[in-house]
């Protein structure tokens, strides 16, 4: 498939700077870093989530443990995917119970993604509550989900896809805006 690109929304500054006011926001919401676990739904919200608890690090002195979630068997359209999916590692350091968990994706689209973190999560036991963080909010939603920190929203059209493009996936660090090419 040939995608066209439309327009960046954010380059490495702009997706730097983001998740330095994510961070900031959760400390400040949370009253510091007791009892907060950050966790990152596979692929790209693993390294964001351990970007945001870096800089949790730099603002407080306290690194705050990092965990990941791989959603693949809790996919709704887990039949489509593959006929043999690819299961990697979900690993929540300490547990959830009782912890404010900080679940972190890339794109918020239609809330599909974050229903099947949900799930897989309250499979670990029961939190204190769960808050979701994403650097991109493009809309769309097909279920009552919001996200309660956002590097940047962005209006789209549903044809359209944002990609988000970090070091150590791709060549270049960047969030942009394709569209299939005709």
């Amino acid at each position: 498939m040939n995608f066209v690109e439309k327009f960046q929304l954010m380059d490495a500054a702009g997706i730097n700077r983001a998740l330095s006011r994510i961070a900031s926001e959760i400390v400040e919401r949370n009253r510091g870093t007791d009892k907060l676990i950050i966790v990152g739904i596979r692929r790209r919200g693993v390294p964001l989530a351990e970007r945001i608890a870096k800089k949790i690090e730099e603002l407080e002195g306290v690194h705050p443990p990092v965990g990941t979630l791989d959603i693949t068997l809790y996919r709704d359209d887990l039949s489509t995917v593959d006929v043999k999916p690819v299961v990697q590692e979900t690993e929540i350091p300490g547990g959830v119970e009782g912890q404010t968990i900080i679940l972190v994706d890339d794109v918020l689209y239609t809330g599909r993604t974050i229903r099947a973190a949900l799930d897989e999560l309250m499979d670990f036991g029961r939190p204190k509550r769960v808050l979701l963080a994403v650097l991109v909010d493009r809309g769309h939603r097909e279920l009552p989900i919001h996200a309660d920190y956002i590097g940047e929203k962005v209006a789209t059209k549903q044809s359209e896809i944002v990609k988000v493009m970090l070091e150590g996936f791709d060549e270049v660090e960047q969030v942009i805006v394709v569209e299939l090419a005709e």
